[in-house]
């Protein structure tokens, strides 16, 4: 599903106009996209986290060039299904079907 087709939902469920929709959907990435990059993480209960993860320095391989790299240590965004989430997806039927088709 896009973006778009995320906004078009919303409006139809709600009554609301696209434009207003599209207003509110940009707004909240973009409090999540400043909020995260000041280093605060994003609770939603019932849904999940947007959380900033560390990643350690480590010693990486330049295989073709047979060097070492060495990467420094880094966050990077990352998103955890609450556990009400997880349960819901689990028990999807939908999901399921899916699935067993692939």
């Amino acid at each position: 599903m896009t973006k778009a087709e995320v906004i078009a939902e919303i409006s139809q469920k709600t009554g609301i106009e696209k434009a207003d929709v599209l207003m509110t959907v940009e707004a909240f990435f973009k409090v999540v996209k400043d909020s995260m990059t000041e280093g605060n993480n994003i609770y939603v209960r019932g849904f999940g986290s947007f959380v900033n993860k560390k990643r350690a320095r480590k010693v990486a391989r330049n295989i073709s060039k047979n060097t070492s790299l060495i990467i420094e240590e880094h966050y990077i965004p990352s998103f955890k299904p609450s556990k009400t989430f997880v349960a819901k997806i689990k028990n999807s039927k939908k999901v399921k079907a899916t699935a067993a088709k692939a």
